[in-house]
C-alpha cells in the first residue's frame, strides 16, 4: 500500500529560519544508509562510511534514480522510509504483547509496574522531516504508557506534562525507597491517584549539539498546556512562540505579533526560573561553549599495509 503524507509533508518553512537551514529533509538529506541502499562488496571499512554517509550534508545530492523529478524522490524515499520504520515498530509490539502475555499468565501482572517509553520522537515525514532534535511537538513528545493493576485504571489518559527526569523519583518511592533530594525529577505516583492539584505548569527543553549532525541549531524553550516558545541563539538569535491549540502543527511563528508581548514577557521569566532550578542559568557565551566541545566519533578502519 501507500502511505499517507502527513499534513506538513511539504512545509515551507516560512517565519522559522532553523528550520529551513536544518539538514533533515527527506527529499535532500536522506543518505543510502537511511534508506537501506546495499554498498558494493568491494569497499573498505573507511569507504564504506563514506559511501554510506554521502548526502548528510547541503550540497550532496544522492538519488535512487536520476531521471527521477523532485516529487518522485521524495515520495520515493517516503515510502520506503516509512514502511521500514512500521515493520520496526510492529516488531516491537509484538515483542511488548508476548511480554505482557507472560505477565498476565505466570501471575506476577498484579505486582509489577510496566513502563514503555524511548527518547524523543522521530519525525515520520512532518514537516518534511526525517531525525528529531527540535523542540517541535512530533520530536519533543515521548512514548509513555504504564501499566500499574494496584494504582492505574486501565485504559485511562493522563494530559499532565510529565518529563523522563520523573521516572526515577516514581519507581523509587513505588518501591518504598526515599527519593534523593538531588533528583531534579517528581514522582509520578500522585497523578495515579487522580491527584487535582497541577502536577507542572512547564516543561523545559535544550538542544546543544551543532552542526553535527543535522545542522539543526541549539536552541531552548519552555512549553506549557497551550504556549511553547524557543530561542536559537548559535549562529542566530531568532524567537518561536506558537500557540498549540490554534496552531498545533507550528507553522505559524507569533513572537513578533505585538498582542503577545505580555505573554512573551511571562514564559521569558518561567524560561529563566526554569534554568536557576535545572543548573543550567548560564550565559549566551558559555551556552555557545558547551555547544563547541566536539566528542568525535571512533571508527574503526582497514588496519595499514
Amino acid at each position: 500500500m501507500t502511505i499517507p503524507h502527513p499534513t506538513t509533508f511539504n512545509d515551507d518553512y516560512e517565519g522559522r529560519n532553523a528550520a529551513k537551514e536544518a539538514w533533515m529533509r527527506i527529499d535532500g538529506h536522506m543518505n543510502r544508509k537511511d534508506v537501506k541502499i546495499e554498498a558494493p562488496q568491494s569497499l573498505s571499512e573507511e569507504e564504506l562510511i563514506a559511501w554510506n554517509s554521502f548526502g548528510n550534508n547541503d550540497g550532496e545530492f544522492w538519488t535512487p534514480d536520476k531521471n527521477m523529478t523532485d516529487v518522485e524522490r521524495k515520495e520515493w524515499k517516503y515510502q520506503r522510509y516509512i514502511k521500514d520504520y512500521l515493520r520496526c515498530v510492529k516488531a516491537v509490539d509484538d515483542a511488548v504483547g508476548e511480554m505482557l502475555n507472560y505477565l498476565d499468565e505466570s501471575g506476577l501482572a498484579e505486582n509489577t509496574i510496566v513502563i514503555y517509553t524511548s527518547d524523543q520522537g522521530f519525525y515520520l515525514g512532518e514537516h518534511g522531516w526525517f531525525d528529531k532534535r527540535f523542540m517541535y511537538e512530533e520530536s519533543f513528545h515521548m512514548p509513555l504508557l504504564m501499566r500499574y493493576p494496584k494504582h492505574i485504571t486501565p485504559g485511562s489518559v493522563n494530559n499532565d506534562l510529565v518529563l523522563n527526569i520523573d521516572y526515577a523519583p516514581t519507581l523509587l518511592e513505588a518501591a518504598g525507597v526515599s527519593i534523593p533530594d538531588d533528583i531534579q525529577g517528581k514522582s509520578l505516583l500522585p497523578i495515579f491517584k487522580n491527584n487535582k492539584e497541577p502536577f507542572r505548569d512547564a516543561v523545559y527543553y535544550h538542544y546543544y549539539e551543532y552542526p553535527y549532525w543535522h545542522h539543526v541549531q541549539p536552541h531552548y524553550g519552555i512549553r506549557t498546556d497551550r504556549y511553547k516558545l524557543i530561542h536559537y541563539y548559535y549562529d542566530m538569535d531568532e524567537w518561536e512562540l506558537f500557540d498549540l491549540k490554534e496552531d498545533p502543527n507550528e507553522l505559524n511563528n507569533i513572537y513578533d505579533n505585538t498582542q503577545n508581548q505580555d505573554l512573551i514577557e511571562q514564559l521569558k521569566i518561567r524560561i529563566k526560573e526554569l534554568m536557576h532550578e535545572y543548573k543550567i542559568n548560564k550565559s549566551m557565551d558559555e551556552l555557545k561553549e558547551m555547544t563547541e566541545i566536539q566528542i568525535p566519533r571512533l571508527y574503526k578502519k582497514e588496519p595499514a599495509n
